[in-house]
């Protein structure tokens, strides 16, 4: 059996019962998973496709990938043939396979942010690689590797890579023959900066050669629920890919297929759901600056990454006195011992009473 490290959420049960017991009930911030709506083009379209008694494709419908290539040609403005996306049952299950899938060997080292969402080390050790967190690729000196994850913007910080960066990335990732894989669920939150896609021509040049970008539709769309996903970039990687997935029965469900289709067609309701998203941002952050938290870095995404100078833990500890619960920073490497992640995915009135409790 893999070892792997213990679920770290469990670790957060008895400060989600002390939040619990607060007299105005708990403010949960600290899983950032969607509390709004489906919107309702999502849902007719679901419906509409409900009778689906055949098996679907691993590589998804024609229909389903014109409106990924679509989506990224209009909103991100990559420019992509709907033969290079592959949908996912969710992000995080191709996270957490990709190093298997792509036949990473044992002892290889998988290369990731030093402050990362926990799944990426998960999938190196799945494959029976290495997980090496490092924010620095030279260190590496000549080695050559066979995976290096990039996350823009990220989770738990919210920075933005710009596409300076990424190119170098690219570059150096290109001159050893490793995939570089670019976990952008987050793109569309960008608040005092803009993200920018590995598949943008800026960054690669016009050429998707070892590039993968992998996209949700959780965040959004409100999806979470749906498992909606898909990966885009190297021909040559996605048609791997997709071979493996079809022997292992990696498929969306049809209906959901059809759900994703008409969400990734539709830019009106995501637009609401920024509108939401930034207006909880607008009351949250300056709640917890006036309460003593620095925020640093969120510049985009779902969270507010903060400190006020303790162990990580004890801010948990006394924001959970106050009813509010959010994730200790260690969850995401050991450079987040002093930070705590703080989701904005909690609906209005929780979001207007851990303001008050803040006060």
């Amino acid at each position: 059996m893999t070892a792997l490290p213990d679920f770290p959420w469990d670790r957060l049960v008895p400060f989600k019962k002390q939040a619990a017991a607060h007299p105005g009930g708990i403010v949960d911030l600290s899983v950032g998973t969607p509390v709004d709506p489906v919107p309702a083009v999502v849902r007719q379209a679901l419906a509409d496709a409900s009778d689906s008694p055949g098996y679907p494709l691993t590589y998804g419908t024609e229909r389903l990938r014109s409106a990924a290539a679509g989506w990224l040609r209009r909103r991100h403005g990559v420019l992509l043939d709907q033969a290079n996306v592959l949908p996912l049952i969710g992000s995080k299950e191709f996270v957490a396979w990709l190093p298997t899938l792509l036949g990473v060997r044992p002892g290889e080292r998988v290369i990731f942010p030093e402050l990362a969402y926990p799944t990426y080390d998960v999938g190196a050790r799945l494959a029976h690689a290495e997980p090496y967190a490092t924010d620095g690729l030279l260190a590496l000196g000549p080695e050559r590797v066979p995976l290096v994850w990039v996350n823009s913007p990220s989770n738990p910080t919210g920075r933005v890579l710009p596409a300076e960066h990424l190119r170098k990335v690219v570059a150096w990732a290109r001159e050893r023959g490793a995939v570089v894989a670019s976990d952008e669920c987050y793109i569309e939150l960008g608040w005092e900066e803009t993200p920018i896609s590995i598949l943008h021509p800026d960054v690669c040049g016009g050429s998707h050669e070892g590039l993968i970008a992998v996209h949700s539709l959780s965040k959004r769309s409100n999806l979470a629920g749906y498992r909606a996903g898909f990966a885009a970039g190297d021909p040559a990687l996605i048609a791997r890919l997709l071979e493996v997935r079809k022997h292992a029965g990696m498929i969306v469900p049809a209906p959901v297929q059809a759900a994703m289709t008409a969400a990734l067609d539709d830019d009106e309701h995501a637009e609401e759901q920024r509108v939401r998203y930034a207006a909880r941002r607008a009351a949250l952050r300056p709640a917890l600056e006036k309460a003593g938290w620095k925020i640093e870095h969120s510049t985009a995404g779902l969270y507010l990454w903060a400190s006020d100078g303790r162990a990580c833990w004890d801010q948990v500890r006394a924001l959970a006195e106050r009813g509010i619960l959010v994730a200790p920073g260690d969850f995401y490497g050991t450079a987040g011992e002093r930070h705590v992640r703080i989701a904005m995915t909690a609906g209005d009135e929780r979001i207007s009473a851990a303001v008050r409790r803040l006060q």
